[in-house]
């Protein structure tokens, strides 16, 4: 059996579908760390944590933000299922910003109550959100 020539990406939120395309190449944020992807994978089924995602057709990249859910590769297509996924061009970079001041602002003045746990994610979310948006302004 000849190896695909391309991988088919679907990635889809609660809300949405996020975006459907042939694609060569695509990284991913797993639990157990980032992994990419190319035509003719083995199969595998990974959780994917809070991070930068790419995918890439010929030399142009596309960098979205990320988090939680499942990612399902097959030699030809990779299923991402995921909590969160925001393309770089719809991000709010001064909303991100201002999440991020939050998470510290809270981080900083620790209290009994304080949720760590939930404070670390939204910082995680806001600086994977501030990084995606900066590579596709970076680009122009």
């Amino acid at each position: 059996m000849a190896l695909p020539k391309n991988i088919t990406l679907e990635i889809v939120t609660p809300d949405r579908a996020v975006a459907h395309a042939e694609v060569d190449e695509v990284e991913l944020p797993g639990k157990e760390g980032y992994f990419g992807v190319l035509p003719g994978h083995a199969p595998f089924l990974a959780m994917l944590d809070v991070g930068l995602m790419w995918y890439r057709r010929g030399q142009e990249k596309t960098f979205l933000a990320v988090g939680f859910g499942f990612a399902e590769v097959l030699p030809d297509r990779v299923i991402v299922l995921a909590r969160v996924a925001e393309n770089a061009e719809e991000i709010d970079v001064a909303r991100a910003e201002a999440a991020k001041r939050r998470a510290e602002d809270l981080m900083s003045k620790p209290s009994p109550n304080l949720d760590w746990e939930r404070a670390r994610v939204a910082m995680m979310k806001a600086m994977v959100r501030l990084q995606a948006a900066s590579r596709t302004r970076s680009r122009r």
